[in-house]
């Protein structure tokens, strides 16, 4: 029997006011949208739906913390209790949205700092996934590859989507680069193609103090905010397609 060809899911968070979303929607398999608390609103989620569902794009919840004035990014010490409320109200806004068009959601990646923190605090991880299940337990749930997120996903019965990263920086035990550290992020167009290439190929990394991370990269992060975004999107679906990686949620 033939082996399976190798496949990977691209993912882009979008519904968040960045102008390329149009155009990352016809290179990502998956969408996460932005459910109002760190960026857009109802119309803006619900316009992101659409041209998602046209696009035949898996629909994905991007919840967050209620910190819209720092997009998401400040991280917070709520009880998990409140975090799984949060979650189950913001997740529940676009599973309706979606469902109201006809479609289906496909997952949940958290975002910005609750992603992060979820990533290392195993009981914020639990409310995460709890939140996720109560919604809809055939939910799929992204994390960071190698993550406390995932684990929590699989105690908590579903499916678990490790991810990488294009175009950020990593560190030795596979954590992200802070925000605020040199080397947090890629920008060199080139590199962030080669990276994701040994990533998905290989399940390695190459952390920023040059140690070799051993990594599971199921669905690859393209930031739909940055400046080169688009060049980003476009080069490494490019480079997957040419060296016989199938695209697909």
């Amino acid at each position: 029997m033939a082996a399976e060809p190798l496949h990977v899911d691209l993912n882009a968070d979008l519904g968040e006011g960045a102008p390329d979303d149009a155009e990352l929607l016809a290179l990502v398999s998956s969408a996460n949208i932005a459910c109002g608390w760190h960026a857009g609103d109802a119309r803006l989620m619900q316009a992101t739906v659409t041209a998602a569902l046209a696009r035949g794009v898996a629909i994905g919840a991007h919840p967050s913390y209620p910190d819209r004035e720092n997009f998401g990014r400040s991280e917070m010490q709520l009880q998990p209790a409140d975090v799984q409320a949060d979650l189950v109200y913001q997740i529940g806004a676009l599973q309706a949205m979606v469902q109201a068009q006809g479609g289906r959601l496909h997952h949940v990646k958290p975002h910005g700092a609750l992603y992060n923190q979820a990533a290392r605090d195993p009981a914020l991880a639990d409310a995460v996934a709890a939140a996720v299940r109560a919604v809809d337990p055939g939910l799929a749930l992204y994390g960071l590859a190698g993550s406390e997120l995932l684990r929590a996903a699989s105690r908590a019965g579903l499916r678990a989507v490790a991810e990488v990263f294009a175009d950020r920086g990593y560190r030795a035990d596979g954590s992200l680069m802070p925000r605020s550290q040199p080397g947090a992020f890629i920008e060199d167009t080139n590199a962030a193609v080669a990276r994701t290439l040994r990533m998905v190929r290989d399940g390695v990394v190459q952390a920023a103090g040059g140690e070799t991370v051993l990594l599971q990269a199921q669905t690859v992060c393209l930031h739909g905010d940055g400046p080169q975004a688009l060049a980003f999107a476009r080069a490494i679906h490019a480079a997957l397609t040419s060296a016989g990686v199938q695209i697909r949620p």
